[in-house]
């Protein structure tokens, strides 16, 4: 049987492995018994749920929407970690994490499988006398690199290479045999998948990938109607409310354009003609602030208008040749209204909660058909609440929009 070891790294959306935190993201680095790295396998996770403090592991909700479910990994996990040697910094809570995810999935591991297994950060005090032992500071001791400290493949492979310096340290012959010779290791097998899935890699292309007109029809069928494009024209205007259109709301706008048979042409003609409309509601006081002509060139390119064609519109509002009426922003919170917040947000609930209610809003706790507003820490957040909110037809935005708008001075 080849000794191999299996360098596991996960990110997750809490520390509760056994309550409501899931994997978003997990790396596995074979390494064989001279140390070598033989491969490396990694993919982001959709938890189907709150992605939790995005400020540690910089995943985005956008990245994991077509990301797989544990569930559609854990075969591939399971065949790759089964016989092999589990290894990684602070093993006890990807352990734990690995564990109850393969329970959940049907692929439990052998009972002694991590117990069995080898954590560098409680190695690193038999080769290293260093004043701190998280995984780079023991790695900047070695001149060892982590391009990017909390992504799962780099942290992984991080601890890969602490593991070949242990291995090439170890003054005690057969040391690193020992592990090998456990039941864990001789006992537990898994098939290998009939079919491997799909990966999902951080940095690549989202879910929405190229803008969503992309994803439009380029032309439409004998027959074609274009009846009721008021609603997309609404929809647009509720989508940009934070200056953001979200990944759940380019695939919303891409579901009523071929419902409402608009094809890829009419609708960059309804697009100019929002932006027309958005042009004119910023001359409606006769003046173009620095701050509004940021916002009209930002929506611009949100509705793929080209430069040169939004200066134009631009110059046209200035000279006063529009003819459209100014539009308005299709949501008008007043006083009193629901709001619900979803997401670890740049300041602490409480406080954002005081400030909403100065303003005499009221803040709720959960999501229902009354609630006016829900304010994500990332607008495509996979939280119950944002998922009830986009079931209800409530509009989900995004922080900046509390700040910029509702709590503006």
């Amino acid at each position: 049987m080849e000794h191999i070891f299996s360098v596991i790294d996960t990110e997750t959306t809490g520390l509760n492995a056994r309550g409501y935190d899931r994997i978003a993201e997990i790396a596995i680095v074979s390494v064989d018994r001279t140390g070598d790295i033989v491969e490396r396998w990694e993919t982001l996770v959709n938890p189907d749920r709150d992605l939790g403090k995005a400020s540690i592991h910089g995943i985005t909700a956008a990245e994991v929407l077509d990301a797989p479910s544990f569930a559609d990994i854990a075969d591939e996990v399971a065949w790759r970690l089964a016989g092999t040697i589990p290894v990684a910094h602070n093993l006890s809570f990807d352990a734990a994490f690995l564990d109850a995810e393969l329970r959940r999935a049907g692929c439990a591991p052998h009972p002694r499988y991590f117990a069995d297994g080898l954590c560098t950060l409680k190695l690193s005090h038999r080769y290293l006398d260093a004043p701190a032992r998280n995984l780079r500071a023991l790695c900047e001791a070695l001149g060892l690199a982590i391009d990017r400290p909390h992504s799962a493949g780099d942290d992984a492979e991080a601890a890969a290479g602490l593991l070949g310096v242990y291995l090439a340290s170890e003054p005690v012959p057969g040391f690193y045999d020992l592990p090998f010779q456990s039941a864990s290791f001789r006992e537990w097998s898994h098939p290998e998948p009939v079919a491997h899935p799909r990966c999902r890699l951080r940095g690549a292309p989202t879910a929405g990938g190229a803008h969503f007109l992309e994803r439009l029809v380029d032309r439409l069928p004998p027959g074609g109607t274009t009846a009721d494009e008021g609603a997309y024209l609404d929809l647009i205007d509720r989508a940009l409310l934070d200056r953001r259109i979200s990944v759940h709301e380019e695939a919303e706008l891409v579901r009523l354009a071929g419902e409402l048979g608009i094809d890829r042409g009419r609708a960059m003609e309804l697009h100019e003609e929002y932006f027309i409309q958005f042009v004119a509601s910023a001359f409606s006081d006769d003046v173009l602030t620095d701050a509004e002509r940021t916002d009209l060139y930002a929506v611009a390119g949100m509705l793929a208008i080209d430069i040169e064609r939004a200066e134009s519109m631009v110059a046209d509002g200035r000279s006063g040749r529009l003819s459209a009426p100014p539009r308005h922003s299709a949501l008008r919170l007043e006083p009193g209204d629901l709001v619900v917040l979803t997401g670890d947000m740049s300041r602490s609930r409480p406080v954002i909660e005081e400030l909403l209610l100065e303003r005499g809003y009221r803040v709720h706790p959960n999501v229902t058909k009354r609630v006016k507003l829900v304010i994500a820490a990332d607008p495509d957040s996979l939280s119950g609440k944002a998922k009830k909110a986009r079931d209800y037809g409530i509009d989900v935005v995004s922080e900046s929009y509390l700040w910029d708008v509702i709590l503006a001075d």
